[in-house]
């Protein structure tokens, strides 16, 4: 009788744990959908599933179809990739964020998706007849167009927040009341009609760069990173990732590092790559005695980081390579020192403080054999090798994202756990086709960013308003460009943001003088920091739920990690060389290497440790140190490297501890 007890206790407990354990689950998954509109996404179940499963197969292949054989004229065929977006957007994502009774279709979303679908293929049937007018819309035009840009409205509510809907309706409003504002940003107004068509019919609005963009490059290499999931890489990251730092000084923090990292440069979303590599390495951070708040700043700072990593980056890269008008070789070539002086910084300062609180390593059974995993597994990376390889010979994007996905496919029939069969070979590419809208929906709304200052001229007068606050000295406008894309890029994800930094404030760092390709990284930096910079920091505080730790704190955090973010744009800008323009080998290795002391300088000022803890003027000391030898300047070399040689050797007598 007794032992039957004790076991019905024992299964009790069990049963408990489990539901307790799916109760903060389903927390932690309610809270990650408020934080950011991707986890609330629909979960279909059996007949509606596979329903929605084959519209949205239907739709990523005959896209798929028409970029390989380019059966569509440039308008039609935006048209019909956004119509195909906005229908999909009203069948996966609910008008509201909660997370509860959300397999369902309430009958205004298909109203809407229906809608939405034929108001943009409008474009598409009546392509030759709106050509044909010649700029001379019907009020059908004006009708359709409006409900158009409307509906485009809700799915951007829906799948990216309200944030950036503020900025796109605050600058519609603009256009219409220009009349009305006074001073250098006033103009003389438009008409709702001509607002309305302009944004709406040409491809300086919604069917504009980003969405051809968006529909091609990025579409394609969305759909090559779900193909790479689908191979089971995403483990093969961590695991190599462990191999390679698990044993080291603050292991467990270097190896989410290096995890996010490898696992950003497919993802293309901070927060996503938070939530998916977080779900491990945070806990694993906080086993071996790391804060939850340091934890889970370093999850997302390194996370956000992925899309500044090579070679596929973020989805606003190659959007940078449409706008600028150069290869998205180049862009990839100019991204590779910066992103290894930005996470080489949150190395350091995950050594430092390691070092200062004597955190744990990981245990040996815990740890790969990196040469045993490069064999067995080693293959998983071709298809990321084989990309890069495409990209830095000269192929296009496009053609090289064909292979890739040919590749990842091919490699994956030599992995028994991971093996690509019918089911998983469509599962991708449903995938992908939920991947795909939050990006496009963003792209068509940033479109409208576009159009308004074409229309407006709103890039120039602002433009003109800072260049005469700074004076036309470079550092100050920078500085002021920092804040600007700083506050306008709150809250709004990183394709959207770099849209709307590169028609508004990356002119103004070109017309200081600065190259088109350092200008527009400078923005495209600060529109990625965005994530992980205070109030609004999406990563941090999707961190912070995973970590459960409190919000404000991991942000700082994050924010101290990613430090080097704030301060690389400004080298790549006063020194064009680290983007590898017009330098030589000597350059690029001089200037990256005293980048990389000073980021060490800096991590030791605001970390408070060196060998051993620094007093409050050592680290302002440190910083000095750093700061000066941030920039590419005789004097100021001279001064950072006598600081950090005075500091180190003072440091060092005064401790008989190993560095």
């Amino acid at each position: 009788m007794n032992e039957n007890t004790k076991n019905q206790n024992e299964i009790s407990s069990c049963v408990e744990d489990n539901l307790n354990k799916k109760d903060s689950l389903d927390n932690l998954e309610e809270k990650l959908a408020f934080i950011e509109p991707e986890f609330a996404i629909r979960k279909f179940k059996n007949k509606l599933k596979v329903f929605i499963s084959i519209i949205t197969i239907a739709f990523i292949v005959t896209m798929f179809y028409i970029n390989v054989f380019g059966t569509l004229p440039t308008q039609p065929f935006r048209g019909f990739f956004i119509a195909g977006v906005v229908l999909l957007s009203f069948l996966y994502y609910p008008a509201f964020r909660n997370i509860k009774n959300k397999d369902d279709i309430p009958w205004y979303d298909f109203v809407l998706s229906i809608v939405g679908l034929l108001s943009f293929l409008y474009i598409v049937f009546q392509f030759e007849a709106i050509a044909l007018r010649n700029g001379n819309y019907n009020n059908m035009d004006v009708i359709v167009g409006g409900i158009g840009i409307l509906v485009l409205f809700e799915a951007c509510r829906r799948v990216a927040g309200i944030p950036i809907l503020i900025v796109v309706i605050t600058l519609i409003a603009y256009t219409y009341f220009g009349s009305y504002i006074p001073g250098p940003l006033g103009h003389r107004g438009f008409s709702i009609e001509r607002i309305i068509t302009h944004l709406f019919f040409t491809t300086e609005g919604i069917i504009g760069t980003p969405i051809g963009v968006a529909s091609t490059f990025i579409f394609l290499f969305i759909l090559f990173g779900a193909f790479i999931k689908e191979t089971g890489v995403a483990q093969f990251f961590i695991d190599l990732a462990n191999a390679i730092a698990g044993k080291t000084t603050g292991g467990p923090a270097k190896v989410a590092v290096i995890a996010s990292a490898l696992q950003g440069t497919i993802s293309g979303s901070s927060t996503a790559n938070t939530v998916t590599s977080g779900s491990f390495t945070i806990p694993m951070m906080k086993r071996m005695g790391y804060k939850g708040e340091f934890a889970g700043g370093v999850e997302a700072s390194a996370s956000t980081g992925g899309q500044i990593m090579p070679p596929i980056m973020g989805a606003a890269a190659f959007l940078m390579a449409e706008i600028i008008g150069v290869p998205y070789s180049t862009i990839l070539k100019a991204a590779i020192i910066p992103a290894i002086l930005y996470f080489s910084g949150i190395l350091i300062a995950i050594h430092l403080e390691a070092r200062k609180y004597k955190l744990k390593v990981l245990s040996d059974d815990e740890i790969p054999n990196f040469f045993q995993l490069l064999f067995r597994r080693g293959y998983l990376l071709s298809p990321l090798v084989a990309i890069g390889t495409f990209l830095v010979i000269g192929m296009t994007a496009s053609t090289a994202a064909y292979y890739a996905i040919a590749i990842t496919i091919l490699i994956s029939l030599f992995n028994k756990s991971n093996r690509m069969t019918i089911g998983t070979f469509f599962k991708a590419i449903e995938e992908g086709g939920k991947s795909i809208i939050p990006v496009a929906v963003t792209c068509g709304v940033a479109g409208i960013v576009v159009g308004i200052v074409t229309l407006t001229g709103l890039g120039l007068k602002l433009a003109n308003i800072l260049l005469s606050i700074s004076g036309g000295i470079l550092v100050i406008g920078l500085f002021f460009t920092m804040i600007t894309s700083i506050i306008l890029g709150m809250g709004i994800p990183t394709t959207a943001n770099y849209v709307i930094m590169a028609s508004i404030t990356a002119p103004i760092v070109v017309s200081l003088g600065a190259p088109v390709l350092a200008a527009h990284m400078f923005v495209f930096y600060f529109g990625v920091v965005a994530d992980v910079t205070p109030p609004v920091a999406l990563a941090s505080f999707a961190a912070s739920a995973i970590a459960k730790a409190n919000p404000l704190r991991t942000a700082m955090s994050g924010l101290r990690l990613a430090i080097a973010a704030f301060i690389i744009p400004y080298i790549f800008v006063l020194n064009p060389s680290l983007l590898l323009i017009d330098t030589t080998l000597v350059d690029v290795l001089f200037i990256s290497l005293t980048a990389l002391i000073g980021m060490f300088a800096i991590c030791v000022g605001l970390s408070g440790y060196f060998i051993k803890e620094v007093s409050k003027i050592e680290q302002l000391l440190f910083l000095v140190a750093g700061l000066s030898l941030m920039n590419h300047n005789l004097y100021t070399y001279i001064i950072g490297f006598s600081l950090m040689s005075i500091l180190c050797v003072w440091h060092i007598k005064q401790s008989r501890a190993i560095i």
